[in-house]
């Protein structure tokens, strides 16, 4: 059974964003990437990831307008079986978009797909940091 356990929204500061839900929600903070084409901070409660993303352009993030987006970007699933889970999501419409990550076995590694309306959403067998299975 897949569970829900990711969310990523795009703000304009990472770090007033960060401190925002940290403060009101009591959100922890539990990592941060600076790559190439994003930066992010992972804040958790525990159970769901919630990334606040910051894109430096199209690459990984699926938008032409991709440096003034701001809001709900993608989510991501908990997954037993990525094979399984790619089988049935290309079955009903999906489309593979790319991996983020080297190692499936790791948290954060991310299968990123499209579904019908081009919506981007995740599977990761390991979950994200700050999230329970």
């Amino acid at each position: 059974m897949a569970k829900l356990r990711h969310f990523a929204i795009v703000v304009r500061d990472l770090e007033k964003s960060a401190e925002f839900y940290e403060k009101v929600f009591d959100l922890k903070r539990v990592g941060r990437d600076d790559l190439e084409f994003a930066s992010g901070i992972y804040l958790s409660d525990g159970v769901v990831n919630l990334a606040l993303l910051r894109y430096n352009g199209e690459k990984g993030s699926g938008l032409k307008n991709a440096e003034s987006f701001v809001g709900a970007h993608h989510f991501g699933f908990q997954v037993s079986d990525l094979k399984e889970a790619q089988e049935r999501i290309e079955s009903a419409g999906g489309t593979f978009f790319f991996d983020l990550g080297n190692d499936p076995d790791k948290h954060n590694f991310e299968r990123k797909f499209k579904d019908p309306d081009g919506i981007i959403f995740d599977i990761s067998r390991n979950g994200w940091l700050g999230t329970s299975g």
